[in-house]
């Protein structure tokens, strides 16, 4: 009996409780949209790369050497001699390796020197293997490989020519215009830092630095593009390289052999240990965003509270009639609450299937456009946690208009006013 007159009490006043009810489903939305989004944000962050166990470049800090090797920010502090890469790279636990040669760049966009084994061995978000949306990969010294997010941005296509420059500003005035690369292929979107990458072989960044040195065209000496392809293209030095393990239970053992590697200062980091303690320093933004939405949403309980307190003059009558009729206060006070939990769950579930509906109408859109991968399942047992308390919230808060109700006399509905 409670439940349908609190039901028909809410639909007596269905105006004012549809607003009210689309303000809470927004405000639940925005609060569990964000919490989802931002839950796979950091998976995403976390898995930039993935199924590398290690990552080895000159001695120097360890997120230095993960932000310039996997985010293409910053630079070395030294390279690491072709020899070295060689001789560890024949390492019997070591099953694979990725060399990374940076520091070129093309219109604000880093260009990554490589092998074919980046193609083959590099994985990004639970080991997804790199896709082609057009092309093939490099095979010839002057082809080049373009991230989703270059391609895009500055239209380019299969065929088309492109200028590396030296350094990595947005606009250089030292550009290899005599050794022109061709586009042979385009990367699908992955959401990573490959999406705002040129790649090209190691044998093209050798080539268009043979006639340089210290950064600029050596007096006397021009080599032409023809001229370097018969000239041996061996790199010297490499920025860093990923590694790629037999086994895992090899990492450590690994590691501390390449950290105490005698032939030059080197250092090998885990990539997984290194993207968790940056995140941890990108904490404080997550942290802000989760508790603009928690104040939108009790902005959205304290206006619901405020709506009932306004009504309760309006509902004297009604009150002061199911007093006469042999309710008690306490069933006034138990039916205003009731009226505010059934109208919370009804925002709750409106808002879930909202949102199911949000995620699946923008699922495409943010893959192909962001490489941002969204799950289809945004509901865990986090969410029940917050479902409880937002109920109680909702409780707690709808106690300031039933006690109004509960307090109220029975003459106060039925006198008349003048």
């Amino acid at each position: 009996m409670l439940i349908k007159l609190a039901r028909l009490s809410l639909w007596n006043r269905r105006g004012t409780v549809l607003l009210t009810l689309l303000s809470l489903t927004i405000s639940l939305v925005l609060l569990l949209g964000i919490d989802h989004i931002r839950k796979e944000a950091r998976s995403s962050f976390t898995n930039t790369v993935s199924g590398t166990d290690l990552i080895v470049g000159a001695r120097s800090g360890q997120l230095n050497l993960l932000l310039y090797s996997v985010f293409r920010i910053g630079n070395a502090t030294a390279n690491v001699s072709w020899a070295t890469y060689e001789r560890i790279s024949r390492h019997p636990q070591i099953a694979w390796t990725i060399p990374l040669s940076l520091g070129d760049s093309h219109r604000g966009y880093r260009v990554l020197g490589t092998n074919q084994g980046y193609f083959e061995h590099f994985r990004y978000a639970s080991s997804q293997q790199l896709q082609f949306a057009e092309g093939v990969p490099f095979a010839g010294v002057y082809d080049a490989v373009l991230g989703a997010e270059v391609a895009k941005r500055l239209g380019y296509v299969l065929g088309q020519e492109i200028v590396l420059a030296h350094g990595i500003g947005a606009v250089s005035f030292s550009e290899h215009k005599d050794k022109p690369f061709t586009v042979v292929g385009i990367l699908a979107p992955t959401g990573t830092p490959v999406d705002q990458t040129v790649h090209v072989s190691l044998e093209g960044i050798e080539a268009i630095h043979i006639d340089w040195q210290q950064g600029a065209p050596m007096p006397g000496r021009q080599v032409s593009a023809e001229q370097a392809l018969e000239m041996d293209l061996t790199p010297k030095a490499i920025t860093a390289f990923m590694v790629g393990l037999n086994s895992r239970m090899a990492t450590f053992v690994v590691q501390r052999q390449i950290n105490e590697f005698r032939g030059e200062p080197l250092t090998a980091i885990l990539p997984g240990v290194a993207l968790a303690e940056l995140w941890q320093m990108l904490g404080m933004v997550e942290n802000m965003l989760l508790l603009i939405t928690l104040l939108v949403l009790v902005a959205a309980l304290v206006g619901m509270m405020t709506t009932l307190l306004a009504s309760m003059r309006e509902r004297q009558r009604e009150m002061a009639i199911l007093r006469a009729v042999g309710a008690s206060p306490w069933y006034l006070f138990w039916l205003i609450q009731l009226e505010v939990l059934l109208l919370t769950s009804v925002a709750m579930l409106s808002s879930a299937v909202l949102l199911l509906a949000a995620l699946w109408g923008v699922q495409d859109y943010l893959a192909a456009n962001y490489g941002l991968f969204i799950s289809l399942s945004p509901f865990s047992l986090q969410s029940l946690y917050w479902a409880g308390g937002i109920l109680a919230a909702a409780a707690l808060l709808a106690c300031v208009p039933a006690l109004v109700a509960y307090r109220r006399a029975l003459t106060d509905g039925l006198s008349i006013r003048l």
